[in-house]
């Protein structure tokens, strides 16, 4: 085996119950879902373990909700001794405030205050949406956000790109997608142009409540969104939560900064598979790990 990643997923990620599994075999995973509890001043446990579903997937809940499950599968593994040291870490958009936990950087109750913060700033600010182009080479859709005005959210990996923007450029965007061969073009259930310029109220709102909290230099760089570059300053790693607000994320680009510092092996620690699933699709033949499989084994 190589050099090990941590990585952390992102919105969308999310399911009632998630978590629940960490709680039940580790005392410090339970205190974790505690002091987030604490630190929101109500019972976010409840909806994370309980549902219902309809509340879960409010944006203000599920960006806290995520983090708060993700921590848990963090500090459960590592008690259980089932995490290799890594020599980097990222999170999928919101999933860097969690590898920044993971990491040591921030406190996880600083983390789901902002990122509650963060959800509730984007519920205000919600303009347009988000479409998944699945099957379209990067380039044509690069020159089809230029057309229509939309812009390039997530690349997630070959073939798998997200559009951000206003509804008509969307459904402008959508039509010449698969007019030029695009497989599937699916609308996501999201409540505004994440990723986008759109959002630059969110950056703008957020940048006060980012500079108020104490982040520590991480035990090992994080991966950026924004450009895929390790980042271990604590400067640099609060202008990159604020600058990940608008900008695209570079996934493609962290699992191949990851493998140039000779990353084989991926551990996706949260809720859900998704980035299991785009690790091997950009780089032929590492392997991953998923923490819901492994505390359930």
């Amino acid at each position: 085996m190589g050099n090990i990643a941590w990585t952390f997923p992102g919105q969308g990620s999310q399911s009632v119950g998630m978590g629940w599994d960490a709680a039940e075999q580790s005392d410090d995973a339970r205190r974790v879902f505690e002091r987030v509890d604490d630190a929101l001043g109500f019972a976010l446990s409840e909806i994370i373990f309980n549902g219902p579903q309809e509340e879960l997937v409010k944006t203000s809940i599920q960006q806290p909700a995520i983090v708060a499950a993700s921590v848990a599968h963090f500090v459960a593994l590592s008690e259980a001794g089932q995490l290799p040291d890594p020599v980097c870490v990222a999170g999928h958009s919101l999933g860097e405030y969690s590898a920044l936990v993971a990491a040591g950087a921030l406190d996880v109750e600083d983390a789901v205050r902002l990122v509650r913060r963060r959800g509730q700033l984007m519920e205000e600010h919600g303009l347009g949406g988000m479409v998944a182009v699945i099957g379209l080479d990067t380039d044509k859709l690069i020159e089809i956000a230029g057309q229509t005005g939309v812009e390039i959210a997530n690349f997630n990996a070959p073939g798998q790109i997200t559009l951000s923007g206003r509804s008509e450029a969307l459904e402008a965007a959508s039509e010449l997608a698969k007019a030029q061969g695009a497989r599937r073009v699916i609308p996501l259930p999201v409540n505004g142009a994440f990723h986008s310029s759109l959002m630059q109220p969110v950056a703008d709102a957020l940048w006060g409540d980012i500079q108020k909290v104490s982040v520590a230099a991480p035990s090992v760089p994080l991966l950026a969104n924004v450009d895929a570059r390790p980042l271990t300053d604590p400067d640099d790693l609060r202008a990159e939560l604020r600058d990940h607000i608008t900008a695209s994320v570079q996934w493609i680009g962290i699992v191949e900064q990851a493998t140039s510092m000779g990353v084989d092996t991926f551990y996706e620690i949260g809720p859900g598979k998704v980035l299991s699933g785009l690790a091997p699709r950009i780089v032929k033949g590492c392997q991953t790990h998923q923490s819901q499989q492994m505390l359930a084994s």
